[in-house]
């Protein structure tokens, strides 16, 4: 069963950290994390797949902005495992986003269109948020 939660009208600013805690569901096959002024302008799309075509189980970064996505970051290093609880930590770090994973392995991406705040958040797919915590 998969989820969906979007907030609008937040307020993240550089130094600000979004920290998520669920669990993955057993048969997941993608979530996502989407930080932007917006559906149609993301900043940050990151993108766990568990059965992507090309590489198996990677980590997809990328960017959407007037409705158009960016180039793909890809990772194929994902320490993330369905059935597993997780926390993700995205962190903004003015013309960089950190996601720490819970490894320890922390990914970067540009901040391609530096959106000086975040007033847009989305969490969805195969996944159970338990916590959600902006500080």
């Amino acid at each position: 069963m998969s989820m969906q939660l979007e907030l609008e009208n937040v307020h993240l600013r550089a130094g600000d950290q979004l920290k998520i805690k669920g669990i993955i569901l057993h048969d997941a096959d993608r979530f996502q994390v989407d930080l932007g002024c917006g559906a149609d302008d993301l900043a940050l799309h990151f993108n766990p797949r568990f059965q992507d075509d090309a590489d198996g189980s990677v980590l997809v970064c990328n960017s959407k902005i007037s409705g158009r996505w960016g180039d793909e970051k890809r990772e194929t290093h994902n320490p993330l495992q369905r059935g597993e609880d997780v926390k993700i930590v995205f962190k903004l770090a003015g013309d960089m986003f950190e996601v720490e994973l819970p490894d320890g392995q922390e990914i970067q991406f540009p901040n391609r269109e530096n959106m000086d705040f975040i007033s847009y958040i989305k969490i969805a797919g195969d996944f159970k948020l338990t916590s959600f915590k902006i500080c």
